[in-house]
């Protein structure tokens, strides 16, 4: 079970640890998505380290909330972040992609215990959080919440806003979705290959209470998830808008790096940066 014992400071630490082993874990692993994962890991340090109810030693613990990661291919982000809340040895992190691994390129239920979907067709994640959505409803199980993780990009795909019908006819108050608003998907640019924007509008328009954060401030995020708990007969999206490749400069804002692992000395000058707080601290590693 969560437990709300994290200073903001200590998650932000934590949240910098997770980047750290992501670019370990790609560069080992020589293939994988960077920038993704990388402006992921404050979210995902606040879902696991403070909003979620989940009990590592208990992975099918029949009160836990749900957490699904629709854009599977930032897996890695919620790898890491597992290894750090005691799902398994972080050791196991270096066995990113390789065959055999429970840490595939995209998540799969059934290899490894925590992870609630298998996920990798772009899209799909709402509808499964809908269907989780409205079986907790039936069960009557309002005490329990769905989260889904969603990136931007995949919202070109059109059964996202199928699902988004869905769940505002139904009023799913317990869903409550978070798009990762980082502008980038791996042909460009979010407004070049499809322009998302009035982003906010639309999801209004489909009968969602929508917020809009900073996805890379911890605080902002928690403080969005408590919000979107108190929200009645409506499903609720949160925008948060975050910077790719989160914590190193070469990698920030680049959507080349979308879908590319460092090699070893972008790794190496990777960890300097984040260690570093981009030359603001000197490292202990030095």
């Amino acid at each position: 079970m969560a437990q709300k014992t994290y200073s903001i400071q200590a998650l932000e630490k934590i949240a910098i640890d997770i980047r750290e082993d992501i670019i370990t874990m790609l560069e080992t692993a020589g293939s994988g998505h960077s920038a993704g994962p990388l402006g992921l890991a404050d979210i995902f340090t606040a879902l696991y380290f403070d909003i979620l109810q989940i009990d590592p030693k208990k992975p099918y613990w029949d009160e836990r909330d749900l957490l699904l990661l629709s854009n599977g291919h930032c897996a890695p982000v919620q790898y890491a972040t597992m290894a750090q809340a005691g799902f398994f040895d972080r050791k196991e992190l270096l066995t990113l992609r390789k065959f055999g691994s429970r840490l595939q390129g995209h998540p799969e239920r059934t290899r490894l215990p925590g992870l609630e979907t298998t996920s990798g067709p772009l899209g799909s994640g709402l509808s499964q959080a809908c269907g989780m959505a409205l079986a907790l409803r039936m069960n009557q199980e309002l005490h329990r919440w769905v989260y889904v993780v969603m990136g931007d990009g995949e919202q070109d795909e059109g059964n996202v806003w199928e699902a988004a019908m869905l769940a505002g006819k139904y009023k799913l108050d317990h869903l409550i979705a978070i798009t990762d608003r980082n502008n980038i998907q791996i042909d460009g640019f979010t407004e070049d290959v499809m322009p998302l924007e009035d982003f906010k509008g639309k999801w209004e328009a489909f009968g969602w209470h929508v917020i809009e954060i900073d996805g890379n401030d911890i605080e902002a995020v928690i403080d969005a998830c408590a919000m979107a708990r108190a929200i009645h007969e409506k499903p609720v999206m949160i925008v948060a808008h975050t910077i790719p490749g989160k914590g190193v400069d070469f990698m920030e804002n680049d959507f080349h790096w979308h879908g590319m692992p460092p090699n070893h000395e972008q790794a190496k000058k990777a960890l300097h940066e984040l260690r570093t707080l981009q030359g603001k601290i000197r490292s202990e590693h030095e």
